[in-house]
């Protein structure tokens, strides 16, 4: 298995040539494109580790789906999706299009940037430190990784470039859809864009919503149903405008960041992690998709 996963790697990691990391965020342009590593960690306690698996970057986006699990374990569904929609929106991962030219001004999921800040701002604390520290929490308790933290460079760059991002929470404080100080919730979403992982970091994310919400010790952190939805809406909003593409290439929940990593699910089955910093023109990882497209086909993925 390791020899079919080290030859589906190298031939993919020529398609890196093809794409540029990302530069809008200090720091993330250090990164080496022609990075590519995988894990891939199974029910059954199997684990492949390939390529540059190891390498530490920063989650970014792939925080979402966990931040929203902890939302909802916060405040219940319900009050979740008062506050953020639940569709694509055919729009880039960081436009604030939509905000202002629907009808309700409503974030449309919280796969984007928007509805994620939205989302956020709904996780319990006494201050933006105290639920950051939550946030840390959760994120080492369901990585099953006690050494996570943030890249402090990142997260500086992340803050003093974060106008659009500023911007849109304002602006969801004037609709109604952030409650709190929108300061505070934009400080805990840099945060948790800048928490530091690797490949095998986010195999092991995936592994916990393939097994519905369970830990490998066998403890259940959220209900199958709050796994569902974290996974139903990395299908339908995951890949941020080019989900419905890969629903149909890939055929698996996923979730992509900036940083190069995706998260990817294959419920009963297993976890998939993978890290790959040149990104397509829509910030997922070129040489990652076009290795999830080979893992899907190769060895019968797509859930479809």
């Amino acid at each position: 298995m390791e020899q079919f996963l080290n030859k589906l790697l190298e031939k993919n990691r020529a398609k890196c040539q093809f794409g540029s990391v990302a530069d809008y965020i200090p720091g993330l342009d250090k990164a080496d494109r022609n990075h590519l590593g995988l894990c891939i960690m199974k029910t059954d306690g199997t684990v492949q580790r390939v390529g540059d698996y190891d390498v530490k970057f920063t989650i970014q986006s792939v925080s979402k789906p966990l931040t929203l699990m902890l939302a909802i374990l916060d405040n219940g569904v319900d009050h979740v999706f008062s506050k953020v929609g639940m569709e694509p929106t055919g729009d880039a991962f960081n436009s604030i299009k939509k905000l202002e030219t629907h009808d309700t001004h409503k974030p449309f999921n919280p796969m984007i940037n928007a509805g994620a800040i939205a989302t956020t701002a709904l996780i319990k604390g006494r201050d933006a430190q105290d639920k950051f520290r939550r946030v840390l929490e959760f994120f080492r308790k369901i990585c099953e990784n006690d050494t996570l933290e943030i890249d402090e460079d990142i997260y500086r760059g992340e803050k003093e470039t974060g106008n659009k991002n500023r911007a849109m929470g304002y602006f969801m404080k004037g609709e109604g859809y952030i409650d709190g100080d929108v300061e505070d919730a934009l400080d805990v979403y840099f945060k948790q864009c800048s928490i530091l992982v690797t490949a095998e970091d986010l195999a092991r994310v995936a592994l916990f919503l393939a097994r519905g919400g369970v830990l490998s010790n066998g403890e259940r952190v959220v209900s199958e149903y709050v796994a569902k939805i974290a996974k139903t809406l990395m299908v339908t909003c995951g890949m941020y405008d080019g989900s419905g593409e890969f629903a149909l290439m890939v055929g698996v929940p996923s979730k992509s960041g900036v940083g190069g990593g995706i998260c990817s699910v294959v419920p009963g089955r297993m976890g998939i992690g993978i890290y790959g910093p040149s990104l397509d023109k829509k910030g997922n990882s070129i040489g990652g998709y076009s290795l999830l497209k080979d893992l899907s086909k190769e060895l019968s993925l797509s859930i479809f």
